[in-house]
């Protein structure tokens, strides 16, 4: 397995990052940056000319991360060539968020099964519920493969986010790329690192991922209660405050973040299911923790090689921890690399949601908001 980097800013249009002569030889490439910049046709076909026999998986970003570097405004680029590692591609539209779980199931539908050892997927971040994806996704999949991946971004403008597929990307698409054979060695993590405040509170009226009503009250004057000044700035600044979800009789659940609110219902659409029944609380950032979280995805993503590193990670990590971090973001993924080694290529973006098993001896997969997830591969 081999792998090169490039990267395309403003300032400096193309460099190359690293060099493996892949240009012919490479057979995926992860495209991650700017909404508009995605779109470009000639964008595209440059792309394209570097890696004409690739397929091209992309994906809009609230930042793009290359090495150790954290953008805004760019694309990063990375031409990856395997030894002996089939790949199937496939993508789908979908016109309403309703459809999550039979875009799931299609996309599942489209994948062959024989050999199929892992499953990446890059969702539309605003019009898909990423639990129903996930649901359909599994259902149709494999026990044994499990989901890595997540939902594109737009900044913290929550106005369009695009996925690609061998072309410029669009908005209301989603793609996967199957991994196969018995070459591949993948591994997987999931961490986050905020801490809980205020009262849990019981979910009493919700549908799908849209919550109405905080023990019988209404969830966004609740939320809006909390947030005080900073809930002028909604549904940005729900960013700072996602919302932890656990199941009666569990200590321990997921986190949730806001997409979008709705005045006159009253209600925040997420970018996940929030079921009736469940508690809910409240979550601040402890910065410590974060930083401390993206070392235990990275610990958990190196399971699979732990007497080498791997050869390339897929970083994957909340806007909402881009915006608490700050200038200091870039201490997350630095801390990825004291794990990971300076052999590995580092690539990925900040997201609207995370999916990934929730440990790394599972393959069931979930959605997460508000964690660093990170896949990393080799081939034996």
């Amino acid at each position: 397995m081999k792998t090169e980097q490039r990267k395309w800013t403003k300032e400096n249009e193309w460099q190359k990052v690293s060099d493996n002569n892949l240009k012919d030889l490479a057979q995926l490439v992860f495209l991650f940056g700017d909404t508009t910049l995605l779109k470009d046709v000639n964008i595209f076909k440059e792309i394209k000319s570097f890696y004409p026999n690739a397929c091209i998986i992309s994906g809009s970003t609230a930042g793009e991360i290359i090495g150790t570097e954290v953008l805004d405004g760019s694309l990063v680029v990375t031409g990856v060539y395997f030894n002996n590692t089939p790949l199937m591609c496939a993508k789908t539209k979908i016109a309403r968020m309703e459809d999550s779980l039979k875009a799931g199931e299609d996309l599942a539908k489209a994948l062959a099964k024989e050999g199929l050892k892992h499953v990446m997927v890059l969702s539309d971040g605003l019009h898909v519920n990423g639990t129903k994806l996930v649901n359909g996704l599994t259902s149709i999949l494999p026990k044994s493969v499990a989901v890595t991946g997540g939902l594109t971004g737009d900044q913290d403008r929550f106005s369009e986010t695009v996925v690609g597929l061998d072309g410029p990307a669009e908005p209301d698409t989603i793609a996967v790329v199957g991994f196969y054979g018995d070459s591949i060695k993948i591994g997987y993590g999931s961490m986050g690192g905020w801490d809980p405040f205020g009262p849990e509170r019981l979910v009493t009226k919700a549908s799908a991922n849209v919550l109405y009503e905080l023990d019988g009250k209404s969830a966004l004057e609740l939320y809006k209660r909390y947030l005080g000044d900073q809930a002028k700035g909604l549904p940005a600044s729900g960013l700072l405050f996602p919302l932890s979800l656990r199941r009666e009789g569990k200590e321990t659940g997921l986190v949730r973040t806001i997409l979008s609110i709705d005045e006159k219902e009253g209600s925040m659409t997420f970018a996940g299911d929030v079921p009736e029944g469940y508690y809910v609380r409240l979550m601040k950032a402890n910065f410590e923790r974060l930083v401390d979280g993206a070392e235990g995805a990275a610990n958990m993503s190196n399971v699979p090689f732990s007497t080498s590193h791997p050869d390339l990670a897929i970083l994957i990590s909340c806007v909402g921890r881009k915006l608490v971090l700050k200038q200091r973001v870039e201490e997350e993924v630095e801390r990825v690399r004291e794990v990971l080694g300076n052999t590995t290529a580092m690539s990925g973006f900040y997201s609207y949601g995370e999916i990934c098993p929730v440990t790394p001896t599972e393959k069931q997969c979930e959605l997460h908001n508000q964690t660093m997830t990170i896949t990393t591969f080799s081939e034996n």
